[in-house]
């Protein structure tokens, strides 16, 4: 071969090889700047297609770098404890409202000389928080001629006669729900809400305010009508719209959720009543989804650059547009706003009327610390098991957790516990955790395992006990956690589901049952649709999870 002729085969390998290396898309890779975004999980049907169109188009900044978003959904109040803490140091924060920010400011400045969020920031796009109601329900209260509120909730929570008062005893009792508001915006704007209703302002909250036996009497009654709580707005609509009015009366949420339930009844895709927007009268606070830039040690030039160009992208009229399809209303108020956002969806874009002021963090941490006190407490029957199979780190995980979710709990609530293997053993009494708590959670930490699995008894058992010894003033709620197969139970499944799936209670107001498939061998389907049966939630878990888990169920009490 002429020397000539090598040289040009090998360029042509070298070039080959340089192009497959590169994804045959040029002769050399670019560097990315890589800005991690964590964001409220409301707006991921909005903005996860845009993130990838973004990343697809790959823009650059000035020196060439190309832009890569990576994002992360997170609640935001769980978001602001981990990069207080520097576990999670994204570049961009994007909460589901600024509400939360001068919580953060505070936060951070007791390690740091700076506030970690600057007084400079745009939203990415509106929605109300409001208290979504069925639609003759709101009628009842006389919606949409009459303006309806938090007063209206407050007496609905108390009277005994429920619905009944406004004629309609079909309907039952009135049944709220809200979520926890030390782990989700809605719920922390639900309590706010609430205090400046209890106190009949609007803005300039101070800790008199918070502290006058007032606002406690009226919290708590607002509190008496709910079902449970949770961590998730998301799950609190899923729950409404799937189970109906039995369920719940009413839920705070946002203004797109409603419009994306009506979105679907008018389509056929659910069968439910028509839901509406009630916008209270005595204010409310918009999620107005802040982009955020962190002023953190760990965010560098290039990344606020890059940060910057994508707010601009988001910010953009096409994008903005593209908001309204998911019932969001755009941050940019030149841009109209039309279907879905009508009265056809169950919204009103007058509304809101009054937007409630921000409070110090000072003062928003005081109503949350009002609001432990008042809030409903739990019956919870724990039921574990201690099987052979449980052996190993399962079992000892298994005893750590449960007894972190025993000091999780308030003084208030009644916990009892229920092992179960071939035997079913109760090691307490349905009694308040105020002086029993020390002496479950040494009981707990010398469990041991062996014999058979006779879950469905034991389920049984919880719930039975709970039915005839649990507060119906009380959120009722039975926690399972098992990691395989019923192998020595009377009952078989069906027996058990015509147990617990039967009763003369609402459904809203009904015991309900978390369970939690622990391992690859758990019955996962079996264990679904006993929570299902009764409105709970399922989780699966294993050694490492299950803390975590224990935790989020928590946030239902």
């Amino acid at each position: 071969m002429k020397k000539s002729s090598y040289a040009l085969c090998l360029m042509i390998i070298t070039l080959s090889i340089i192009l497959t290396s590169c994804g045959g898309t040029g002769l050399l890779s670019k560097n990315k700047v890589t800005i991690e975004m964590v964001y409220g999980s409301e707006k991921e049907e909005w903005l996860v297609p845009l993130i990838e169109e973004f990343n697809k188009a790959k823009n650059e900044i000035e020196s060439g770098e190309v832009i890569e978003i990576e994002a992360i959904p997170m609640g935001s109040i769980e978001s602001i404890r981990r990069i207080i803490s520097q576990d999670l140091q994204p570049v961009v924060w994007s909460p589901a409202s600024d509400i939360v920010v001068p919580m953060a400011n505070a936060e951070w400045k007791k390690e740091h000389s700076t506030d970690l969020v600057s007084d400079q920031f745009n939203y990415l796009v509106l929605s109300p928080v409001v208290i979504a109601m069925w639609q003759p329900m709101a009628e009842a209260l006389g919606w949409p001629d009459g303006h309806l509120g938090w007063s209206d909730i407050s007496q609905l929570s108390i009277s005994e006669e429920g619905w009944d008062a406004f004629g309609y005893p079909e309907w039952g009792s009135f049944k709220f729900g809200h979520t926890h508001p030390n782990f989700s915006n809605s719920g922390l704007v639900s309590v706010i809400a609430q205090a400046y209703a209890g106190v009949k302002k609007q803005r300039d909250l101070t800790k008199e305010d918070i502290e006058s036996t007032e606002l406690t009497s009226f919290m708590q009654d607002v509190q008496s009508s709910i079902i449970h709580y949770g961590k998730s707005t998301g799950f609190f609509a899923t729950r409404m719209f799937e189970r109906g009015p039995s369920y719940l009366s009413a839920a705070v949420m946002y203004e797109n959720l409603v419009v994306a339930q009506e979105t679907k009844r008018i389509s056929g895709e659910s069968s439910q009543l028509p839901v509406v927007a009630i916008y209270p009268k005595e204010g409310t606070f918009w999620s107005n989804h802040p982009y955020i830039i962190l002023n953190a040690p760990w965010v560098d030039d290039e990344q606020r650059e890059a940060a910057q160009i994508f707010e601009a992208y988001l910010l953009d009229t096409e994008q903005q547009e593209q908001a309204i399809q998911f019932g969001f209303r755009p941050a940019d108020p030149a841009i109209p706003l039309g279907f879905p956002l009508d009265t056809n969806h169950g919204v009103d874009i007058n509304q809101p009327q009054t937007v409630l002021e921000v409070p110090q963090a000072d003062i928003t941490i005081g109503i949350q610390d009002l609001w432990s006190q008042v809030k409903k407490p739990v019956d919870v029957v724990v039921v574990m098991d201690t099987s052979g199979s449980m052996h190993g780190k399962k079992i000892s995980s298994a005893r750590e957790s449960l007894g972190q979710f025993i000091g999780l709990l308030d003084d208030r609530d009644r916990v009892q516990i229920i092992f179960f293997s071939t035997e079913i053993i109760s090691i307490n009494e349905l009694s308040p955790l105020a002086n029993d708590r020390e002496e479950l959670q040494r009981r707990v930490s010398a469990i041991s395992e062996g014999g058979g699995t006779r879950l469905f008894d034991a389920i049984l058992n919880a719930y039975q006990t709970m039915e005839k010894s649990g507060n119906e003033d009380h959120i009722r709620a039975v926690v399972v956690l098992s990691d395989g197969m019923d192998t020595d139970s009377s009952l078989n499944m069906e027996d058990l589901i015509n147990q617990i799936g039967v009763t003369d209670e609402e459904s809203g107001t009904a015991i309900k049952i978390f369970t939690i498939a622990f391992g690859n061998d758990a019955n996962k389907e079996i264990l679904n649709q006993i929570s299902e049966t009764t409105g709970g939630r399922p989780y699966i878990g294993n050694p490492d999870s299950i803390y975590d888990i224990y935790a989020e169920i928590e946030t239902f009490f």
